[in-house]
């Protein structure tokens, strides 16, 4: 597909809104998954020195 400007792009076909959300969800799951596997293992960590 080919866009004639920026507009064109971001509006992706008149489906912008529904692929703009979905990457940004998928982003957001994304980052709160790091982010939880980092605190579950710096709470193992935190029990395993005692």
């Amino acid at each position: 597909m080919q866009w004639g400007s920026l507009t064109e792009f971001w509006a992706m076909g008149g489906y912008g809104l529904y692929v703009w959300t979905s990457f940004g969800a998928s982003a957001l799951c994304m980052v709160w998954e790091v982010l939880a596997v980092w605190r579950r293992h710096a709470a193992a960590a935190s029990r395993d020195v005692s």
